[in-house]
């Protein structure tokens, strides 16, 4: 039966345990070991063999030992046993149950007894766990009453057998419920980041979404206009030539300003909750009020434009660059509070505008109030610029900063590209 000394045993067991997280072994179902499961496997073997026959030595070279029967059917009985340690995992109480039965009588079992008695533990449920327990128990009191220790009172022997069973079995179930606990949690992350993609893609569809209702109503208008100025000429072929060349001019004018509206898809409509009614869209020359705004609210900037004239950046391109620049001062507030953000604002007509917003790594400050964020702001900023046919790159930088870069076509006669 169980013996102090067989604790390194089952410290072995835990270790080496190759058995799934939580999971349970299915009785009589296929098995199918792994190089590590059959190295476990092997280890265990071996280990409660050579337990059990230190064991059975140390019984032989008593002053007052067992029989030489005993021996020998301890020996046969107890070997086979510690074979039956590679049935544990398709047949775990089962392979319990007999062991429990040879360890009435068997020291060379022994560290088997254990073995499997900790691999119920982890992989049953507490009702079976305790079942198998108690009859190790009264197993354990058989061992005691056929082969007393000569150095030890009975009721010593069975209280530490007694005591050493239900510790195995309470490390076994600490084992599984931190197994479960470990497998759990790779679930959540798991979920979270399923979670995160689904955040993006409703965040790519919400883009999309009011690109849409913007494109409703500005292009509308302007086809509306076009339409009507194409009907006056086709309804009035005899009008003065002055008159056909300014209304030809409107059409031309109001032609090249839809499709300007069509390529700046990525603006966005701002609607009020109350009114519904759209909000004047920012401009590139809205830029320098953006950050002296940001300033006023704590924010450290520098700013550089080099560009000649501000308003005359077309209004795609101002409000695409207004959002980068309001994209890039809220990361920085968020994340680097402390730091001194640098804005700069390159380009002109022919060679498109460049903005850049970069900042360090924050000093240690923490903001006075955190401010949410769902980790989709760059996503919908990476739709704007893209379907405005421009390109946008952000991330660490061999200085430590952080850096959003982007640029924006702006076409040499002064039309979005």
């Amino acid at each position: 039966m169980e013996h102090p000394s067989l604790v390194p045993a089952l410290l072995l067991a835990d270790s080496l345990s190759g058995d799934p997280a939580g999971g349970e072994a299915r009785p009589g179902g296929p098995v199918r070991r792994s190089v590590r499961d059959w190295l476990v496997d092997g280890v265990l073997f071996v280990v409660a063999v050579l337990f059990g026959l230190l064991v059975v030595a140390e019984a032989w070279s008593r002053p007052d030992p067992p029989t030489d029967g005993l021996l020998f059917l301890d020996l046969v009985v107890g070997s086979l046993g510690c074979v039956a340690l590679w049935g544990r995992r398709r047949w775990p109480v089962g392979v319990a149950l007999l062991l429990a039965l040879i360890g009435t009588f068997s020291d060379m079992a022994g560290a088997a007894v254990l073995i499997t008695l900790f691999t119920v533990a982890v992989h049953r449920p507490w009702r079976t766990v305790a079942l198998v327990a108690a009859l190790n128990a009264a197993a354990a009191g058989v061992y005691v009453f056929l082969r007393p220790d000569p150095d030890l009172p009975v009721p010593v022997v069975g209280a530490l057998l007694v005591v050493l069973t239900a510790a195995v079995v309470a490390w076994g179930m600490f084992v599984r419920a931190r197994r479960q606990l470990v497998h759990s949690l790779r679930e959540r992350a798991v979920r979270a980041e399923e979670e995160q993609r689904l955040r993006v893609d409703q965040a790519r569809q919400l883009e999309r979404t009011r690109i849409a209702r913007e494109m409703h109503d500005v292009l509308a208008h302007r086809l509306s206009l076009l339409s009507m100025h194409a009907g006056a000429l086709e309804f009035r072929p005899d009008a003065p030539p002055a008159e056909v060349a300014r209304a030809a001019g409107v059409v031309r004018a109001s032609a090249r300003q839809a499709l300007e509206d069509l390529r700046e898809v990525v603006g966005v409509l701002r609607d009020t909750a109350e009114t519904g009614a759209e909000r004047p869209q920012p401009t590139l020359s809205d830029v320098p009020a953006l950050i002296e705004e940001n300033r006023r609210a704590g924010l450290r900037v520098r700013a550089e434009y080099r560009v000649a004239d501000l308003a005359s950046a077309p209004a795609s391109v101002g409000r695409t660059a207004y959002r980068v620049v309001q994209e890039g001062l809220t990361n920085a507030r968020k994340h680097a509070p402390g730091a001194v953000a640098t804005v700069t604002v390159t380009g002109g007509p022919g060679d498109g505008v460049t903005v850049c917003v970069a900042n360090p790594a924050g000093l240690g400050q923490e903001p006075d109030v955190a401010l949410p964020g769902a980790g989709t702001g760059l996503v919908g900023l990476l739709e704007r610029v893209g379907l405005a046919g421009g390109h946008l790159e952000h991330g660490w930088t061999a200085d430590s900063d952080f850096r959003l870069r982007v640029w924006l076509p702006w076409a040499a006669d002064g039309a979005a590209a």
